[in-house]
């Protein structure tokens, strides 16, 4: 069963990718599609089966990406370092001796972050690849749709962009929420 995303896209107008390796929850996949549609993620990709057949064995899985990721792309790869676009930097997110810590950490323009299995790591032939490891500096690990929010939060806080404006409040709220400060 392919998820419901799946779609050919064109590489070279990709800024920013996720690549998932081998996750087994849907709904931590699902989590990731809504964290990726909220900072803007052109598309993730993820390999393995797992995902695939956890969505076979349980088809009533909660939708958890909503609206705002629908223009993310979700791709299944047999191999995420084959889809990394030309002039994309890889950058691996994991517990990983010598890795750098997010908070000292600049994010390139054109970039694929790689995520490990949650059950497992990154391969070292991915982490040799890399042009950075980066952790986030937690007690214990996070989940991983919780480490991809923290990553792309990070990104958004250092970046030149700001969408600090009534517009974008007015946007992206859910519709019951009407609350305002006042002045």
């Amino acid at each position: 069963m392919t998820p419901k995303y799946a779609k050919h896209i064109p590489h070279e107008k990709n800024k920013v990718s996720i690549g998932l390796i081998n996750p087994k929850s849907p709904d931590n996949v699902h989590a990731v599609m809504r964290a990726a549609g909220n900072f803007r993620v052109d598309s993730v990709f993820y390999t393995g089966s797992r995902y695939p057949r956890a969505l076979r064995l349980n088809p009533n899985a909660p939708e958890m990406s909503r609206k705002v990721s629908e223009n993310t792309l979700l791709i299944q790869a047999q191999s995420l370092l084959e889809v990394v676009a030309e002039g994309m930097k890889i950058v691996c997110v994991e517990f990983a001796e010598n890795a750098m810590s997010l908070p000292g950490y600049e994010h390139p323009h054109d970039v694929f972050y790689i995520f490990g299995p949650e059950d497992g790591t990154i391969d070292q032939e991915i982490i040799d690849r890399a042009e950075a490891v980066v952790y986030v500096p937690t007690v214990g690990c996070m989940n991983l749709s919780a480490s991809v929010n923290v990553l792309l939060y990070d990104r958004l806080v250092k970046s030149a962009e700001r969408y600090d404006s009534k517009e974008l409040i007015l946007a992206s709220r859910d519709t019951n929420n009407t609350v305002k400060v006042r002045g």
